[in-house]
C-alpha cells in the first residue's frame, strides 16, 4: 500500500519537474524576446535622436535662410518705397502741370465768355417790379387795396410830402415806425421801402441799409402773413442782394433762412419768383455758399421748381448757374495752386440730378442757365463720380452738340475731352 502511494508521489514529482522544465524554457524564451525588444527600442531611440538632431539642424538652417530673406525683403521694400516716392513726385509734377495747363485754358474760356454771361445775368437780375398789384403798391399815392378814386389829391399830396420829409430828415432808421405814426397802413410802409430799394443807384437804398431798413424788411418778412407783403418785401431784398456788400448783411441777419421759410409756406408764383430771385442773387457770392446751403437756400430753390411756373424755374436755374459759376472760378484758382477744392455743394442737395434730367424740358433762357451750370460743375474733377451716376455725361454730350450758344458747346466739349473718366465712360457705353 505504501509502495503504491510512493509510486504515485514519484510520478507527481516527475510531472512537476517536467512542468518546471517547460516553464523555465518559456521563461528563457520570454527573456530572449525581451532582450531582443530592448535592443530594438534602443536602436529606435538612437534613430529618434539622430532625427531630432537632423530636424534641429534643418530648423537652424531654415531660420538662417528666413532671416536672410527678411533682410533682403527689407532692403527691397526700402528700395521700392524710394522708387514709389520718386514716381509719386514725378506724377504729382506731371499732374500739376497738366491741371495748370487745363485751368489756364478754362480761365481763358471763362474770361472770353465773361462779358456775354455778365450781360445776360444783368438782364435777368434787373430790379423786380412785380405784377400789377405790386406796382400799384409801389405808387406813392397809397396802398394797393385803397382805390385811387377814394383818395383826394390833397391826401395823395400830403402823403408824398410826409414821406419826403421823413427821408429828408434822416429818419430812415425808423421809417416804418415814423410812417405808422403818420397813420399809414402796414402794406404801404412796405411799399415805400420796396420802392426806395428798387432804385439800385439811389442814395436812399444805401441809407436804408446803413440805418436799419434791412432789419425792418426782414422783420416784416418774418412777422407778416400777407402774401402781398411777402412778395414786395422779397423783391426789395432781391434788389438789395444785387450789391455784394449787402449780400453779407442779408445772410448775417438770417435773410436766406427767412426766404426759404416763406418759400415753403406759399404757393403764389409771383412771391416764389421774388424769393427765387433774391436767393439767386445771393448765390453769386462764393463766400456765402456754405452758409447759404446751411440755411436751406439751395434746398429752397430746388423745392420751388415744384410749382412749375416758368418764371420761378428761370430764377431757380439762374441761381444754380450763379452758384456753379462761382465754384468754377474758385476751382480754377485752387487748381493753379496745385490743391483740390472738393465736390460741389450743389450735389449734396440733389441739384445735379435735377439738372441732368430736366435741362432740355424748359424755355431757352432757363435751359441755357442749366446747361451752363452742368458745364461748370463738370470742370471740377471731384464731381466726376456724381456726374457719371446722375447721367450727366449724356447731357453734356447733348449740350456739346445741340446747345444754342457756341461758348457753352465749347465748354461742354472741353469738360468731356479733359476728363479721362468721362472719356472712358463714353467709350464703355
Amino acid at each position: 500500500m505504501y509502495e503504491k502511494k510512493i509510486a504515485q508521489l514519484i510520478k507527481q514529482l516527475e510531472d512537476e519537474s517536467s512542468r518546471c522544465a517547460d516553464l523555465e524554457e518559456q521563461l528563457s524564451g520570454i527573456r530572449h524576446y525581451l532582450s531582443g525588444n530592448k535592443k530594438s527600442v534602443q536602436m529606435q531611440e538612437k534613430e529618434v535622436d539622430e532625427l531630432k538632431r537632423e530636424i534641429l539642424k534643418l530648423n537652424e538652417d531654415a531660420a538662417s535662410t528666413i532671416q536672410s530673406l527678411r533682410a533682403r525683403n527689407n532692403e527691397l521694400s526700402l528700395e521700392k518705397e524710394l522708387l514709389n516716392g520718386e514716381l509719386k513726385t514725378l506724377k504729382d509734377k506731371l499732374l500739376y502741370e497738366e491741371r495748370k495747363r487745363r485751368c489756364l485754358e478754362d480761365e481763358i474760356i471763362i474770361l472770353k465768355n465773361a462779358l456775354n454771361d455778365d450781360n445776360a445775368e444783368y438782364e435777368s437780375k434787373r430790379p423786380y417790379k412785380g405784377d400789377a398789384t405790386t406796382r400799384s403798391m409801389l405808387s406813392l399815392g397809397g396802398p394797393a387795396n385803397i382805390p385811387k378814386s377814394n383818395r383826394s389829391r390833397e391826401t395823395i399830396s400830403g402823403q408824398k410830402d410826409t414821406i419826403s420829409k421823413i427821408f429828408e430828415e434822416g429818419k430812415t432808421v425808423n421809417v416804418v415806425a415814423n410812417l405808422a405814426a403818420e397813420g399809414f397802413p402796414l402794406s404801404f410802409e412796405v411799399a415805400v421801402l420796396t420802392q426806395d430799394c428798387g432804385y439800385c443807384y439811389d442814395v436812399n437804398q444805401e441809407r436804408i441799409v446803413e440805418e436799419g431798413g434791412l432789419d425792418t424788411l426782414l422783420l416784416l418778412l418774418e412777422s407778416s402773413e400777407d402774401v402781398n407783403i411777402h412778395r414786395v418785401t422779397a423783391g426789395a431784398i432781391a434788389n438789395l442782394a444785387m450789391n455784394s456788400s449787402n449780400q453779407g448783411l442779408i445772410m448775417g441777419k438770417g435773410g436766406a433762412r427767412l426766404l426759404a421759410n416763406i418759400a415753403s409756406k406759399t404757393e403764389d408764383p409771383q412771391t416764389l419768383r421774388m424769393i427765387a430771385g433774391a436767393i439767386a442773387n445771393l448765390c453769386g457770392n462764393e463766400k456765402l455758399h456754405v452758409t447759404l446751403k446751411k440755411d436751406g437756400g439751395i434746398k429752397a430753390l430746388l423745392g420751388m421748381v415744384q410749382c412749375g411756373h416758368s418764371d420761378v424755374v428761370a430764377q431757380v436755374a439762374r441761381g444754380f448757374a450763379n452758384f456753379a459759376k462761382c465754384e468754377s472760378r474758385v476751382f480754377v484758382i485752387v487748381c493753379s495752386k496745385g490743391h483740390r477744392k472738393g465736390r460741389s455743394l450743389l450735389i449734396e442737395d440733389g441739384v445735379l440730378n435735377w439738372m441732368a434730367t430736366s435741362s432740355a424740358t424748359f424755355s431757352a433762357s432757363t435751359r441755357r442757365h442749366i446747361e451752363l451750370s452742368l458745364c461748370h460743375l463738370a470742370q471740377n474733377e471731384d464731381n466726376t463720380l456724381e456726374i457719371i451716376r446722375s447721367g450727366g455725361i449724356k447731357e453734356l454730350i447733348r449740350i456739346s452738340q445741340e446747345s444754342s450758344r457756341e461758348d457753352t458747346r465749347n465748354l461742354a466739349k472741353k469738360a468731356l475731352d479733359s476728363n479721362p473718366a468721362f472719356s472712358a465712360e463714353i467709350h464703355a457705353t
